[in-house]
């Protein structure tokens, strides 16, 4: 997968998407480790072994699949935080069976439209690996990724009720 800058729309930043390696765990924990970042995921940052577990299961995805949760740069090559698709990751509730596009960056990059430009990347790459859809499941509470949820250019679906009590939207896109 190339690492090269991405050419956005006139307005949206530069970005890179690269494979996590070990190092973005760390890096991933510590830009993480932000009440407000956490604030739809349980309010506090995962332990490092989480990050550690999650990177290398992107990996996975990305030989296997040709996509994975990738490692968002800006033209400074600072790791701004994860964007990517993987399977949907759980069992017992959501659209099991459905590719889960989703970002996750540290507050210094909020407001500057890094999400919606390696979200529209992402896009891109995975219909090319030959996925016909992709969903976007999203705290009902969270603005901010409802916005870019709806400046791709998904549609909202279905609701489901969280393993943590609240509700979250699936979001829906046909590629």
């Amino acid at each position: 997968m190339s690492t090269a800058p991405v050419s956005p729309p006139a307005s949206a930043p530069a970005i890179r998407l690269r494979v996590p390696t070990d190092e973005d765990a760390l890096t991933w924990h510590r830009t993480f480790d932000d009440p407000e970042v956490m604030e739809y995921f349980g309010g506090r940052s995962s332990e490092l072994s989480a990050y550690e577990e999650l990177t290398a299961r992107q990996r996975r995805h990305d030989a296997e699949l040709g996509y994975c949760l990738w490692t968002v740069t800006d033209e400074r090559d600072t790791v701004l935080g994860f964007t990517g698709a993987q399977p949907w990751p759980h069992t017992h509730y959501g659209p099991v069976g459905a590719t889960e596009i989703g970002w996750r960056l540290g507050r210094a990059a909020w407001g500057r439209g890094y999400a919606t430009a390696a979200a529209r990347t992402t896009l891109e790459r995975v219909r090319a690996a030959g996925v016909s859809e992709v969903v976007a499941l999203v705290d009902v509470r969270n603005a901010r990724s409802i916005a870019v949820a709806e400046r791709l250019g998904m549609r909202r679906a279905e609701s489901y009720a969280t393993p943590r009590g609240r509700e979250a939207c699936c979001f829906r896109l046909e590629l």
